[in-house]
C-alpha cells in the first residue's frame, strides 16, 4: 500500500461571507466542510484511484473523528495517535467582493505533549513496514520536533521504503539533511531554497540529497527531474473550468505516487501528477479529485522530455 503522513490535519472550509467589517458582527451565510490537510488529500486522492492508501494522523476531538470517518468513506484507512483538543479548521471566503474572495483563515491546531510524537513513531514504524510508498505532506502541530519529518524518513530508510516529502521550513531544512528519495516544491518554495525556481539550478542545489524532484509552477505545469532526464507535463484548462485549486499540489504527489507504485515510465510518471493536479480544480470539493476526470485529463497532457 501507499502510507499518506498528515501530522496536522484539519477541516476544510468554503464559507459564504458577502463583506467583512473590522469591528461589527460578520455572519456567513454558508458553510460547506471537507476532510483537509495535505496528507489528507493526497490519502483519498490514492483511494479515489483504486490504490490500497493508508493515512496517519494525529487526531484530535471530535474534528479529528469526523476527519477519519469522512476518510473511510472514501476508501482511506486510518491510524495514528489521539491527542488532546481539536484538530484545526481552514475556512475558504467565497464572497462577490474580491478583496475577500478566497481569503484564507486557518486556525493553529492542537498542541503535543512530550510523549505524542515518541507514540507516532512506534506507529509509523509498524505501518510504514507494510508500505511500498511513504508520501509526507504539510504542516506539523505546535510542540512537534523540529527534525519530527527527519525522524520519520531515517525509519523509513532503514526499512528501505521512498519518501516522498512535499513541506516547507525547518522541517525541510532538517528533512533535507537526511537525504530521502522524492521532493515536491513550487516555484515559490525553490526559489526560497535555492535562490532560484529554475529546475536545474534545483537539481544542482540538492544534489544527491533526492532522486526525484516534482517542480510545479501552477498553470505552467509540472517539470519533474528523475534518472538524469527532466519532463515537462502541462495541462492547458480554461479560466471557466477551474472551480478551485485548493489541494492541486497535493492530488499531483498522488499522482506521482500512484504511477511509481505501479511501475511506470517517466512520461508517465510526469502525465499522472499533471492530470491528478488538474482533476482537482474541476471540483468544487475542496483537495478531492475524480478518477473519471483523471482519465480524460490524461488525453490532454502536453508532455515536452529534455536533458
Amino acid at each position: 500500500m501507499i502510507l499518506s503522513l498528515c501530522l496536522n490535519p484539519s477541516i476544510d472550509s468554503y464559507a459564504q461571507i458577502s463583506a467583512f467589517k473590522p469591528g461589527e458582527v460578520n455572519r456567513i451565510s454558508s458553510l460547506e466542510e471537507f476532510p483537509g490537510g495535505k496528507g489528507v488529500h493526497v490519502a483519498m486522492a490514492l483511494g479515489e484511484l483504486g490504490t490500497n492508501s493508508r493515512l496517519l494522523g494525529f487526531w484530535a476531538g471530535g474534528t479529528g473523528d469526523w476527519i477519519r470517518k469522512q476518510c473511510e468513506t472514501r476508501k482511506v484507512g486510518s491510524n495514528g495517535v489521539s491527542i488532546g483538543g481539536n484538530n484545526r479548521k481552514c475556512y475558504t471566503f467565497i464572497s462577490e467582493n474580491s478583496s475577500l474572495h478566497h481569503t484564507e483563515l486557518l486556525e493553529p491546531g492542537p498542541e503535543l505533549t512530550n510523549n505524542d510524537f515518541e507514540n507516532f513513531l512506534e506507529i509509523f514504524k509498524n505501518e510504514s513496514a507494510e508500505a511500498e510508498f511513504i508520501c509526507i505532506s504539510g504542516s506539523c502541530p505546535k510542540n512537534a520536533p523540529e527534525d519530527a519529518y527527519a525522524q520519520l524518513i531515517r525509519i523509513a530508510k532503514e526499512q528501505q521504503k521512498k519518501v516522498i516529502l512535499d513541506c516547507t521550513g525547518v522541517q525541510l531544512e532538517k528533512a533535507l539533511e537526511e537525504g530521502f528519495f522524492g521532493i515536491h516544491l513550487n516555484h515559490i518554495e525553490a526559489k526560497a531554497i535555492c535562490g532560484s525556481s529554475d529546475i536545474k539550478a534545483l537539481q544542482e542545489f540538492l544534489g544527491d540529497k533526492v532522486q526525484l524532484i516534482a517542480l510545479t509552477r501552477g498553470s505552467e505545469g509540472l517539470e519533474l527531474a528523475y534518472r538524469n532526464r527532466i519532463i515537462k507535463a502541462k495541462i492547458t484548462l480554461s479560466r471557466e473550468e477551474i472551480i478551485s485549486t485548493v489541494g492541486s499540489g497535493d492530488c499531483l504527489t498522488a499522482g506521482i505516487a500512484f504511477a511509481l507504485y505501479n511501475q511506470m515510465e517517466h512520461s508517465q510518471i510526469a502525465a499522472w501528477g499533471a492530470a491528478c493536479g488538474s482533476a482537482n480544480c474541476l471540483n468544487k470539493d475542496l483537495g478531492m479529485l475524480k478518477k473519471e476526470d483523471v482519465e480524460r485529463m490524461l488525453k490532454q497532457v502536453e508532455i515536452e522530455t529534455y536533458e
